[in-house]
Formats: C-alpha cells, structure tokens, sequence
C-alpha cells in the first residue's frame, strides 16, 4: 500500500502495524460515522487509539481469559497492577452499581512482572470499564497482550495460569509491587536519564546548542514512568488526593478532554477556569482569598497545560506560581504540547506530566507518559516519600525499548516540525477570506508563551507542530480537511502530519458545551510532521483551494447536516 493509500483506507492503522496508536478515518464523514457508531465506518475499523478502542490483541486475551474464570454473561478488563485492579473495580461499583470481583492471575514459570489482573464485572457495565480505561490508561498495552498470548497459547508449552483469591489483600499488593529498575542500562533508566536532561535543558539539541545558565538539580530518580500519558496525569491527582487531603482541584484553561474528567471523576471535584486568562486569574485569587482557612489550604491543587490543546492558549505561570505560594497548593503543569525543548516550565511546576506517546515517541507506535518532581518543591520530599512507597512500576518493559528508540532523535524532530509548522501557519494566517482563525502559540497569548520559552546560547525553542483552525463557514472547513492529503485520525505528535476534527473526538456529547468555550464542532486540529516543507505547503495550499470552492455564505452546513451534503463537499 502506498502513502496515497495508506491515507485513505479507512479503518487502517497508521503506520501499518499490529501497536499503532492512530487509525485511518479520512472523510468528516467516516469521522462521523466512527462517533456515531455507523457500521459503515465501524464494521471496517481494524484498529483505533488505545484507550479509545480496544486493540486486537487485548479483545483476544480477554475472550480467552473470560472463557476460563468469568460466566457468560460477564466481560473483563485486564490491568497489570492490584492498584489499579481496585481503581477499577471501585470505579464500576460506584458508577455502574455493579458487582464486581477481582482475580490476581500468574502464568506458572513466568518472570517478574508478568502477572496479570482481571477485574470481571456484568456486560452491562462494558462502558463503564471502558470509561475508566479512557480517563486512568490502565488496561494492559498490545505488546504486553501479545506476548501473553503467546506464552500462554501457542508456545507448544501451554502454561497453566494460578488464579488467586477474589479479594486482594493489602500485603498482596505490597509484595506484588514492582520497584524502579536500578540498571543503568535498562531502557527505563536511559529514558529517565534523557527526560532528566531535556527538561533541565542539559543536553545539546540540534541547531539549539549550550545549556541554560541555571539548572535545576533532578535526579533520575524524580522521574517516573507510566504506560500512558492520562496515566500520569491520574496518577499525580490521586497522590495529591493521598499525600495532600480531600479537597476540590483547580483546572486552568481548557484543556485535553480526559484532564478534566480526572478531576472531576475523582475526589471532590475542580473548579474549572475555562478561559485561563487574567480575568480567570482575578477569579480565582478571589475564591482563594474567600474559601482561605487557617486549618488547610483553599484548594488540593492547580491543574494547567502549556500551552493548551486544542486552543494553544498559554497562561501566566508567574502569577500562578505566586498565588500557589501565596495559598499553598502544588501547581501540575501537562508540557506535551509544548514538550520538553520549545519550553520551560518545570521552575513554576511541583509535578510535570507528559504524553511520551506524542512526538517524544513520533513513531505512533507506542505508549507512554512520564511524571517529573521538580525537586525545589517546597512538596518534594512528601510527594517522593509517597511515590516510592506505593508506586508500580508497570511500563511494559517492550513497550520501554521501542521508546527509547524512538525517543533517541526527539531534538532533531522537534526542529524540523517547528520550522515546519510555522511556515504552514504563516500561509494559512494570510488567507483571511477563508479561515477566521489559527490558533498556535505564535499569536495565541504569544507574550505568555515567549515568556516561558527555553532560553539556550543560540537562541530560543520554538513554537511547536501543532495548531488549531476556524474557517469562515462549516462548509469549508470539511472540505479543506477532505482534501487535505495527510494522514488522518486522532492522536497528535507524529512524525509524519496528522490531521482530525478534534472537537468531534473530544467532546461529540457535548458539542454545544465546548463550542461555549471556544472550541467550535468544526474545528480542525493539525499536528506537523517532519515532511519537506514546500511540499507540505503546496498540500495545504490545495486543501485551501478546495475550501474556497466549496465555501459558501449562503450554507453553513453543520456536522449534524452533514450527511446530505457529503457527496457534494467531496
């Protein structure tokens, strides 16, 4: 299959593998259909975005394992942590009223590590599950259900698999619980290792040569490594909630989808600042100043991304980071978008998070994420304390060798897509008559952005590979995205360009919700690869012309319609 028709084949993985995490859906239309649950797009999806979709070989495992230890009416989700197990189950039990039960399973002969969890719950309850996948990442990654498929399947060497007790025991947990690889040069020790000099900037990155003046001192051992992003972001509200008490969270800005549903999820709840702007800033100084108690602070925590996906917005981190100080809450700052070259952000974090699986990986490949301390925390010592002490190391060690590298190349990439997405933005900005509005960090809150910018002594990071846009009508913008010839599908921070009407992903049950915010049905989303860039100018500049031509004043069409009128915007 060529480039050509990779792009179009509708339900594919992109790239062609058995653990891509992006799924071909070309058309608004198949995009539509994919959310709608229509079989015409349904019935041809060999794969999607984990967490989203459940892949092949996780589907497999669990059918087998559910044919040994659940009834027919039962289904399972399969997680590798007791910890996690028991996130699961308490989450289903609350949202579903479900009854659900636990078995710890181990292949006999098997390698530390291997065990797994089956948390068996009523069919009924599928979505539930899958919702809890969605917002924590826990269920096991392709490779890791691969193998296990193997090992206990096709081997020539059926191993029998020891089931354990219903209920899973504290001290269970304790014993079962995997700690940090200590060896050098295991592929989790040089990732943590190559996060730790990214984000202090000590390491030398292609055309940006020399480290900042002043770094902060991480250790390797402030770095802790998820199977997903959403994982770490997960992971850090709950050892809030444990370190810190129950309290409500703050959320700044609008943010990736699943970042509010954590906090709203889970705990108390958040207040949600949508806009992020000064005037939110002035909101939330005066619900600080109200709720002020000598007992404990206002609030568990300030969750902020940087800048923010899919709006770009950037936020005064200066004046967050005096009011955390000020009323004592930790400051958790997601840098996916910005990553850890264009910026610098960790001096006013307590915890950084990030999707490794976005262009730190670059490959589509794999999943990942990853959890910083910022060790001049005034919360570093009891934040670490704690993660050390209950934290598990569940990153499937193949799922870590095909990160790190992957991840061996990340500077130059990140070059490459800067120059690249700022030479396309520049294009689409120009053309007015068709496009009401780019979004990226160039122009959106651009003083904000530039002031947290990494500073090296050869100049500064850049703007990123990922932006936003608004058309003039509907219309047009399903034409511009049909006939954008790029891969399309969701996720962002790939290699190659990547394109999706983000807000149908993200938010398809409450369009009217994010379209209050700022984030219209028709958006499209775009995140820049490291193709040629005239090439992918002269890409845009036909997807631009197909926008004009099929733009029109008198009918903006909205998804909703849209079925009657795809052949005509084709």
């Amino acid at each position: 299959m060529d480039t050509t028709d990779l792009y179009k084949a509708v339900g594919h993985p992109i790239p062609p593998g058995n653990h891509s995490v992006v799924v071909c859906l070309p058309t608004w239309r198949d995009t539509l259909g994919y959310r709608r649950g229509e079989s015409h797009t349904v019935d041809r999806m060999q794969t999607g975005y984990p967490r989203l979709f459940m892949p092949p070989f996780n589907r497999k495992l669990a059918e087998q394992l559910e044919k040994l230890f659940a009834l027919p009416s039962e289904r399972s989700l399969l997680v590798r942590s007791a910890l996690a197990a028991e996130a699961c189950r308490a989450f289903i039990t609350a949202k579903a009223g479900a009854v659900v039960h636990v078995k710890a399973l181990q292949p006999l002969d098997a390698r530390q590590g291997s065990d797994i969890f089956m948390v068996i719950f009523p069919s009924t309850a599928m979505p539930t599950a899958l919702a809890f996948w969605q917002h924590t990442g826990f269920g096991i990654s392709g490779r890791f259900a691969e193998q296990y498929i193997s090992f206990l399947f096709f081997s020539g060497l059926r191993k029998p698999l020891v089931p354990a007790s219903d209920e899973i025991q504290p001290l269970q947990v304790r014993n079962k619980r995997q700690r940090i690889t200590q060896d050098a040069n295991s592929p989790k020790s040089i990732l943590r290792d190559r996060i730790v000099k990214l984000i202090t900037h000590s390491i030398d990155c292609a055309v940006h040569r020399g480290p900042k003046s002043s770094l902060l001192p991480v250790a390797s051992s402030d770095v802790f490594l998820y199977p997903t992003g959403v994982t770490a972001m997960w992971s850090a509200h709950q050892l809030l909630l444990s370190v810190l008490g129950t309290r409500k969270s703050v959320c700044f800005g609008f943010p990736y989808t699943d970042t509010l549903k954590i906090l709203e999820k889970w705990g108390p709840g958040c207040h949600f600042y949508p806009d992020g702007d000064q005037a939110d800033l002035n909101r939330l100084e005066a619900i600080l100043m109200s709720q002020r108690s000598p007992s404990q602070p206002p609030i568990l925590a300030l969750f902020t991304e940087f800048p923010s996906n899919p709006l770009l917005r950037s936020v005064d981190l200066h004046r967050l980071r005096a009011l955390a100080d000020q009323y004592e809450f930790p400051i958790v700052i997601d840098d996916t978008i910005g990553n850890f070259v264009n910026v610098d952000v960790l001096p006013y974090a307590d915890i950084v998070v990030s999707s490794l699986t976005k262009i730190f990986s670059g490959c589509a490949n794999v999943m990942g994420g990853s959890l910083v301390l910022n060790p001049l925390s005034k919360y570093h010592a009891i934040l670490k304390n704690a993660l050390e002490r209950n934290w598990e190391d569940i990153y499937f060690e193949e799922d870590a060798v095909v990160m790190e590298l992957n991840s061996r190349t990340f500077c130059e990439r990140i070059v490459q897509i800067d120059k690249n997405a700022g030479a396309i933005c520049d294009f689409l900005r120009s053309r007015t008559d068709i496009i009401a509005q780019v979004h990226y960090p160039k122009w959106q809150t651009h003083e904000l952005y530039d002031a947290y910018r990494s500073k090296f002594t050869s100049g500064e990071g850049g703007f990123g590979g990922l932006f936003s846009l608004v058309f003039v009508s509907p219309r047009a913008a399903h034409a511009f995205f049909d006939a954008l010839e790029c891969a399309k599908g969701p996720s962002l921070g790939t290699n190659f360009t990547l394109s999706c009407p983000y807000t149908l992903y993200g938010h398809f049950t409450e369009l009217e919700w994010a379209a209050k915010h700022g984030v219209p049905e028709d958006l499209v989303r775009v995140s820049v690869g490291i193709e040629d860039t005239m090439k992918l100018l002269d890409v845009f500049a036909v997807a631009v012309r197909a926008a004009e031509l099929n733009d029109s004043s008198n009918n903006h069409t909205s998804s909703a319609e849209f079925g009657r009128h795809a052949s005509s915007c084709s």
